[in-house]
C-alpha cells in the first residue's frame, strides 16, 4: 500500500539584499545552504531525518554536488526549490533539486547530488541499508544536467606527475580550518569549502562573470585546526573559463575534494 507522502517537496523563498552577492544574485553559498536545508525538511518527512539518525549515532552528509544555472535569481525575488529523491540503494542515495520562479514556472537551474550517511564513531559510511523508505518516495527522475565527469589529481609545480595528473597553474594555497568551518557533525561545512574557492577569484572578475557549473566530490573529511593545500589547474576555452581545484591535506596529502567551477561572461556586466 502507497503512503500518502509527496515524493516532491517544495519550498517558496523571498531573496533579500542581506542574502546577495556584490551582483545582487543569490549566492551560491546560500543557495547551497538551502539544498541541504530542504534536502533535511524532505528526509525528515519520509522519516530518514535527523530525529532517526541521531537515535543510531549517525548522520547524512553529502559525497558530490553538481550545480548547473542557465540564471541566477536576483535580489527582491521569490523563487522556489523542489527536491526528489531519484534513486536510493543500500550504499548511498541519489537526490535532485530543481530552482524555479514559483509564478512563471521559468526554471534557473538544476542540481544532482549523492547522499552518504555518516557513522558518527567510526567516521566511515554506514550505508542505507538498515534504512526504510515509504513504498512511493523514490520519485526517480533525474535532472537534466550531465553527471559529474572524471576529475584528475592535481600537483604542485614541480612535484612528479603520472600521466592522468594535472599540474596546477597557481602556487599552492595554504589555508587552516576553524572553527567557523566547521557544522553539527564537526567537520569542515560543504559551505565553507565553496566560500574558499570562490575566494579565488577576484571581484572584477565575478562582476564580469558568473558561474553556470560547479561539481564538488567529497573525498576525506577536513576537521577544525588542519591544515590544507589547494591546488588549482586552469583551462581556458570552450564556452566559459573552467578551473578544477583539488584540496588535500598538508604533508601526507591525503585527498580531501575535487570540485570544478565552470564561468559565463555575463551578459549585462555590473
Amino acid at each position: 500500500m502507497k503512503s500518502d507522502i509527496d515524493p516532491v517537496l517544495t519550498q517558496t523563498f523571498f531573496l533579500s539584499a542581506g542574502e546577495v552577492n556584490a551582483e545582487g544574485e543569490m549566492a551560491l553559498t546560500l543557495l547551497t545552504a538551502k539544498l541541504i536545508d530542504i534536502a533535511t525538511a524532505h528526509a525528515n518527512a519520509l522519516g530518514v531525518g535527523n530525529p532517526v539518525m541521531a537515535d543510531i549515532g549517525c548522520g547524512w552528509v553529502l559525497s558530490r554536488l553538481t550545480v548547473e544555472l542557465d540564471e541566477t535569481p536576483r535580489v527582491n525575488c521569490t523563487y522556489a526549490v523542489s527536491t526528489w529523491v531519484e534513486s536510493w540503494n543500500r550504499h548511498y542515495s541519489e537526490r535532485s533539486f530543481k530552482i524555479y520562479d514559483p509564478e512563471t514556472g521559468h526554471v534557473y537551474g538544476y542540481v544532482r547530488s549523492i547522499w552518504l550517511v555518516l557513522n558518527m564513531t567510526t567516521r566511515d559510511n554506514a550505508g542505507l541499508s538498515h534504512l526504510q523508505l515509504p513504498e512511493n518516495a523514490v520519485d526517480g527522475t533525474p535532472a537534466p544536467i550531465e553527471r559529474q565527469a572524471k576529475h584528475a589529481v592535481i600537483v604542485a609545480p614541480g612535484e612528479p606527475a603520472g600521466p592522468r595528473m594535472q599540474v596546477a597553474t597557481a602556487p599552492p594555497l595554504n589555508y587552516s580550518f576553524k572553527y567557523c568551518d566547521v557544522d553539527y557533525y564537526r567537520h569542515v561545512n560543504t559551505v565553507r569549502y565553496i566560500a574558499l574557492l570562490l575566494n579565488q577569484y577576484s571581484l572584477p572578475y565575478h562582476d564580469s562573470h558568473r558561474v553556470s557549473r560547479m561539481e564538488l566530490s567529497f573525498l576525506h573529511e577536513a576537521l577544525a585546526g588542519e591544515k590544507i593545500e589547494l591546488l588549482r589547474y586552469d583551462q581556458a576555452g570552450g564556452n566559459g573559463d573552467t578551473s578544477a581545484f583539488y584540496l588535500r591535506k598538508s604533508g601526507d596529502h591525503t585527498p580531501i575534494l575535487y570540485a570544478r567551477i565552470t564561468f559565463q561572461p555575463r551578459t549585462n556586466k555590473k
